[in-house]
């Protein structure tokens, strides 16, 4: 199994980007669940369009019958319809703007929920070898970056289209050879908007990897360790610095952005301001070298003509900057999909299994490890991190693994709550494969006490019950003695309700840690497995963390990857883990008098010292 993070490169034959048109398709199945808003929203925008080009005629009549006949009752209703119009116009737009809002804002939702959701499915490796800012930036900037995109495009380019054809055909009724005049130009303007759209997207691609570069700084420098590190190591001047050239930089692709194109949409623009002037010469020349009366246009039919070509220019525009803005977003959908598309390793099985819960004092736990082979980079020919162990734990006993740094300790752990699949052999609890558990139960099942105990930023209630939700007050209150830490609690001002604070940097390593294990008391999982739980602790810290450990294996089957031997003593089977295979098992007497591995280990760990002696 190969992590798979932000600087994984694909296979040679997997590489590329996929072609717009499979993006469009892709992303136009994700409005598919909403379709029937849509439909209505185009129903608004069409009523909505075919109203605005009945304006123009009217304004004809006035000009052409009304004003000149001096029909004031004519002119009176003519009037009062083009406040209809207005009137109607600006009921359809505002009907159609929540519709098509409330359907942007579901498919936003629905891809920030997917995106977390396949994250959380994502093996440990790829968090392992991705910058937490990175994950972030992909769903609060990529997919923020969309938002104007994903709420108006649909309408607008219904809207757009349905006035442009709208009014094409009315421009052609008011008078065929002015309205070829007035399309002319069009394949100029389509053709400067996809050499504009083109560019913004590259631009677009590298300002969203500088705003998540940003964003990692930010995280990891903003961070209670961030900050810590900073100041004692007196980089925060350094910190700063490098903060400010990333800002420079993203500055920088942000005028780059906005800039892009200008001068071209400024020649769109000013052939838009010169048409109508072209339009008055083309009538006043056709009329001046007439050949009869039938060649003439009249002034209502002029004003009239000159209105409706306004109106074809303004959203024929608008269509073509969302032909832009549409590229720049398939920029941001592409690294959302590149997240979406990612495989996870660790997969349920379509009919997994569920171990039964424990009843009354019956035993239930035994883990086994079946010729267990791993390694963190199999395609690269290195040494495997574990090869061959073969173990077994009986229900209700304890193993420590012990041995020096980079023997396999943590993995061997790790392979118990699939943290990662092995790639050779099998785990096993209570003789069911732990690939075919679901992942429910065996989460159930299996609990972990890490070093590094992480909290959220939330009452002390609120982190225990993050690991049984239902839990009782009474229930907190029991586990919380179990481990040691209630009349700590207690005698806070706020009692459970206190905060912790940012990964609980209001408590103590010792204290974090009873809460963390009172949190596994909670859960009650029979399989344990501690992870150097007290190797960070000092020596009298760690006999009021032990005293919690002890009333949390009770019962139980404990896995121990022991750093201070002081604590796996008493283990009813000591393994030595050397260069990922099993050197040596035991008791602690019967390693000892051995004299090979585990009693140099002990004779170099000062908590042992006067029991060896």
């Amino acid at each position: 199994m190969k992590p798979q993070g932000p600087d994984w490169t694909p296979p040679a034959r997997d590489r590329g980007t996929p072609k717009p048109p499979a993006q469009l398709r892709r992303i136009l199945r994700l409005f598919r669940p909403y379709r029937r808003k849509l439909a209505a929203v185009g129903v608004f925008v069409g009523l909505s369009s075919l109203v605005s080009v009945a304006s123009p005629f009217l304004l004809r009549a006035i000009l052409d019958t009304a004003i000149p006949q001096g029909r004031t009752g004519l002119l009176s209703l003519l009037a009062l319809g083009m406040i209809a119009v207005a009137v109607a116009n600006s009921v359809f737009n505002v009907l159609q703007t929540y519709l098509s809002t409330s359907v942007g804002q579901r498919v936003m939702h629905d891809l920030r929920t997917s995106v977390y959701a396949h994250l959380q499915r994502m093996p440990l490796a790829f968090f392992t070898r991705t910058r937490t800012g990175e994950v972030q930036s992909r769903i609060a900037n990529d997919i923020g970056g969309m938002q104007s995109t994903v709420t108006s495009t649909a309408t607008s380019l219904v809207s757009n289209l349905t006035t442009v054809i709208a009014t094409v055909v009315a421009m052609v009724a008011l008078d065929w050879k002015l309205t070829i005049v007035s399309l002319l130009l069009l394949p100029l303007f389509v053709w400067i908007s996809r050499r504009v759209g083109n560019e913004r997207r590259k631009i677009a691609t590298e300002r969203q990897k500088q705003l998540a570069a940003l964003s990692s700084i930010m995280q990891e420098s903003l961070s209670v360790s961030g900050i810590l590190l900073g100041r004692t190591m007196g980089r925060s001047r350094a910190l700063s610095d490098e903060f400010s050239r990333e800002s420079d930089s993203l500055a920088e692709l942000e005028v780059r952005a906005d800039m892009a194109g200008r001068w071209r949409q400024s020649t769109i623009q000013i052939v838009m301001a010169a048409m109508p002037a072209v339009i008055y010469w083309t009538a006043g020349f056709t009329t001046g070298h007439g050949s009869g009366a039938g060649t003439a246009v009249s002034i209502g039919t002029l004003v009239a003509f000159t209105s409706l070509q306004q109106s074809l220019f303004r959203p024929t525009v608008q269509l073509l900057q969302v032909g832009v803005a549409v590229q720049v977003s398939l920029a941001l959908f592409q690294r959302i999909f590149e997240y979406l598309d990612l495989v996870p390793d660790i997969t349920e099985r379509p009919e997994p299994v569920t171990l039964p819960r424990r009843s009354g004092n019956a035993r239930s736990g035994e883990v086994r490890f079946d010729q267990v082979g791993f390694s963190y980079e199999p395609d690269a020919g290195t040494r495997p991190t574990l090869d061959g162990i073969d173990l077994t734990v009986p229900a209700g006993s304890s193993l420590a693994v012990v041995g020096e740094t980079g023997s396999g300790k943590t993995t061997l752990s790790y392979l118990v709550p699939r943290l990662y699949d092995v790639l050779s052999g099998r785990v096993l609890i209570d003789g069911v494969d732990v690939r075919d558990l679901s992942f429910a139960s065996l989460a159930d099942t299996v609990g972990v006490v890490s070093q590094e105990t992480y909290l959220f930023h939330a009452s002390v209630a609120e982190n225990l019950r993050f690991a049984k939700p239902d839990a009782t007050d009474e229930e907190l209150h029991q586990a919380a003695r179990a481990a040691q830490i209630h009349d700590h609690i207690a005698g806070l001002p706020d009692g459970y309700d206190t905060m912790v604070g940012e990964r609980g940097y209001r408590f103590s390593g010792g204290e974090k840690q009873r809460l963390a294990i009172a949190r596994t008391i909670l859960r009650d999982p029979p399989v344990l497995v501690l992870d150097e739980a007290t190797s960070a602790l000092d020596t009298q810290t760690e006999q009021a963390v032990q005293i919690a450990l002890d009333a949390l294996t009770a019962g139980r089957t404990t896995i121990t990857i022991a750093h201070r031997l002081s604590t796996v003593r008493d283990a009813d089977q000591i393994v030595v883990l050397d260069a990922g295979q099993v050197a040596e098992r035991g008791t602690h007497d019967e390693l000892l008098a051995l004299g090979g591995h585990y009693a140099a280990l002990v004779s170099r760990d000062s908590t042992l010292a006067p029991a060896s002696a």
